[in-house]
């Protein structure tokens, strides 16, 4: 498909899940990032996902649906791989400090490309286990995708995080059985059914936060 095409599609997809229509010049970093993911895609095995019109919906709009949720404190993507969905968030919220964490050399060394090539200076990858990463203030909030069980997050993260930490966790299916078997050193905030244009598939995202 061709850019126009795809910067369509993007346009559409956000006009129906944000109050406000987006800037051209976001739309066009949107899409400028989506190109650099495309091109070093077959070299680096960034995401199996190789239609672009499948990367707008499954990639982009996904990562942007979680938005009315994402407060104005630094955040954390833990497990980013190829910065999703800390590099949409970031480009929608310039404002946003997101920290791109992941333990893959190749997937970082993208992530910097982009932070050139777009000039993104709100965003900040770092090479490290989430589970063995240090930071000297703990994060506002911390949110991921790459994580299959709530539980296993939650425990990767607890060293860094206090009270005040929102844990975000994007799922697929409503995740019953694993919020029902969440220690009792954690919090259910919320549990919001996300809504992802193109997409027919049921997302959810799940609040949380420690208790100390």
């Amino acid at each position: 498909m061709s850019t126009a095409g795809l910067a369509e599609q993007l346009e559409a997809g956000l006009a129906a899940s944000c109050a406000e229509p987006p800037d051209p010049d976001i739309i066009g970093q949107l899409l400028n990032y989506l190109d650099l993911l495309l091109r070093w895609n077959d070299a680096y095995n960034l995401t199996a996902i190789r239609d672009p019109r499948q990367m707008v919906t499954r990639h982009l709009l996904d990562s942007l649906s979680v938005l009315p949720w994402i407060d104005e404190g630094p955040l954390l993507d833990a497990g980013t791989g190829a910065g999703l969905p800390g590099i949409p968030l970031a480009i929608m919220r310039p404002e946003l400090q997101v920290t791109l964490l992941d333990s893959a050399g190749k997937k970082i060394r993208f992530l910097n490309h982009v932070a050139r090539s777009l000039k993104l200076d709100n965003i900040h990858p770092v090479q490290d286990r989430l589970e063995t990463w240090a930071c000297e203030k703990p994060p506002s909030q911390i949110i991921s995708r790459a994580f299959s069980d709530l539980s296993v997050f939650a425990h990767a993260c607890r060293h860094l995080a206090d009270e005040k930490t929102r844990l975000l966790a994007m799922k697929g299916k409503h995740p019953e059985a694993e919020l029902e078997s969440l220690p009792a050193w954690l919090k259910v905030r919320s549990t919001e059914k996300l809504t992802v244009p193109g997409l027919q598939e049921d997302r959810h995202l799940v609040i949380m936060s420690f208790i100390r």
